[in-house]
């Protein structure tokens, strides 16, 4: 990813999930008129055909439904006040992740999404790098009957602060291990790093269609702010 400047206003773009012909771009300014048409013709420049955006909130989608974007997938956001922490089974272990456990992560990560929503090595670092602050996590499940799954990674998280809002900018659970916990633990690993390092609340989206993680939010004490985010998209 690099910063694209057009006049006085600034995005981050490149390739979404390292394919040439697709483009990222999020703005990392409030967008002036005309801005955004540069910043389009600068990527159709580069060779790519269609360009989607990261995450938007309502206020900033204006502009870019304005120059001809449409709506590629809605999104939840919620928000946890960090009151009071919820219990998490332990009998699933949680540790620091270590560079070395990265390619792991993605592996289950492209497990548990679709296409789309994949991490690659690229995007993965800028999950890690999207705040001042980051912490990654990676889990395991285990049963007295299988010790061997101590060691095995099953699931990872990626959290990070940015003055006193935290982020749960990631989580995915091996579809293998879904329901054994191991999603509540490492969110739950999240909220109490949290709070001990003074935040106030923690923030997480989820996409509208994935209603299990959606509804294991609210299980956890999230609730939704509204009206969500957007990912959009536009063909060049």
């Amino acid at each position: 990813m690099e910063v694209l400047s057009a006049g006085n206003d600034r995005f981050r773009v490149g390739s979404w999930r390292g394919d040439p012909a697709v483009g990222y771009l999020m703005p990392l300014t409030r967008i002036g008129p005309g801005a955004l048409d540069t910043a389009l013709r600068s990527m159709h420049s580069e060779g790519y055909r269609r360009v989607v955006t990261g995450a938007l909130g309502h206020d900033e989608q204006g502009p870019f439904l304005r120059q001809g974007f449409v709506v590629h997938e809605r999104l939840h956001l919620l928000k946890h006040d960090l009151r009071t922490i919820p219990f998490a089974k332990r009998d699933v272990r949680i540790r620091r992740g270590w560079r070395r456990d990265r390619q792991a992560a993605i592996n289950i990560d492209n497990r548990a999404f679709d296409d789309f929503w994949r991490f690659d090595k690229a995007s993965f670092t800028e999950a890690v790098e999207a705040t001042p602050i980051s912490r990654f996590r990676v889990a395991s499940a285990f049963s007295p009957d299988r010790p061997a799954d101590r060691t095995r990674i099953c699931g990872y998280s990626v959290a990070g602060r940015a003055g006193r809002t935290g982020y749960l900018q990631r989580l995915a659970v091996d579809p293998s291990v879904q329901g054994r916990g191991v999603g509540t633990a490492l969110i739950v690993d999240t909220l109490e790093w949290l709070d001990r390092r003074g935040s106030v609340a923690a923030l997480v989206n989820t996409q509208e269609t994935n209603v299990g993680a959606y509804e294991l939010y609210l299980r956890l004490g999230f609730e939704p702010i509204k009206p969500g985010l957007a990912v959009l998209e536009i063909m060049l």
